[in-house]
């Protein structure tokens, strides 16, 4: 789960972006992210920009939230691309419709096929990867200069398995030189004429898609996601199916997901296969 920007502090986190950068829990359920949710809120003065978000959380906490019937009532909403664009041959798309099925028949109203203005752009747009390097250099800095973690790396390469992994955003990063205000302020125009402004013409309480990546998509405008199992594929890999929602309105996000998960019941303990 990745709540509302601010909502929890970063303080001792090394975000990617402090723009962006959010601290939410990793968890079994939705009600064991919802219990851990509820302690993490809050304001700390370690991290100013939780004195603005704190007026979003909900007195009584988040666990009130936690509505086996979540899902009626609700009005969601659908975009397919480029979130449920798969390969051919893939099981992938009879496993989401049957989760449209079951959207539907638990929800009252599923808009499908909507489109977000501009999504292209903010998906592929490699100035906003070239405002998060330059970000990452930055807010690195007081922790340990990133030419110092580079170096380290390369170092001990082969337990930091750099061979495998690389080092390809760290070494970006380095070569960055300060950032674009200007890149900044497109991408908070993107982020409020396509996501937030199709959730308002829509009045929708959350938007569909799969796959985690959407995260990154939503944290632009400090969005809040739930990812809960949506199945398996071939390999026996775990999918998920992602609800975003508007800034502060956890309660909807969280009342969804946790309805669908009761409603499907799909995860299972892991097998630690290698």
């Amino acid at each position: 789960m990745d709540p509302s920007y601010g909502l929890t502090s970063r303080a001792g986190v090394v975000p990617i972006s402090p723009r962006q950068g959010t601290v939410g829990p990793i968890c079994r359920t939705v009600s064991d992210a919802v219990e851990v949710l509820d302690v993490i809120v809050g304001f700390d003065k370690k991290d100013k920009v939780t004195r603005t978000a704190s007026m979003y959380i909900r007195r009584g906490g988040y666990k009130q939230f936690l509505n086996a019937n979540g899902l009626k009532g609700k009005r969601l909403g659908l975009v397919r691309n480029p979130f449920f664009m798969f390969e051919n041959g893939s099981v992938l798309p009879q496993v989401f419709e049957h989760h449209f099925h079951t959207l539907r028949q638990e929800c009252p109203i599923l808009v499908d096929r909507l489109e977000i203005a501009n999504i292209d752009v903010i998906v592929s747009f490699s100035e906003e990867d070239a405002a998060l390097e330059a970000e990452f250099k930055i807010s690195l800095t007081p922790v340990r200069t990133l030419a110092d973690v580079i170096a380290f790396n390369n170092k001990f390469s082969h337990l930091e398995k750099i061979k495998e992994y690389g080092q390809d955003i760290l070494l970006g990063a380095k070569a960055t030189n300060g950032i674009n205000k200007k890149t900044l302020l497109k991408l908070a125009r993107l982020s409020k004429n396509g996501f937030e402004k199709l959730m308002k013409e829509h009045e929708l309480d959350a938007l569909v898609t799969s796959r985690y990546d959407v995260i990154s998509f939503l944290a632009v405008g400090g969005f809040p996601g739930i990812s809960v199992p949506a199945g398996y594929d071939n390999e026996g890999i775990p999918l998920s199916i992602c609800f975003g929602g508007i800034k502060g309105f956890e309660p909807k996000p969280i009342e969804i997901a946790y309805s669908f998960e009761r409603a499907t019941k799909i995860r299972k303990p892991p097998s630690f296969k290698p």
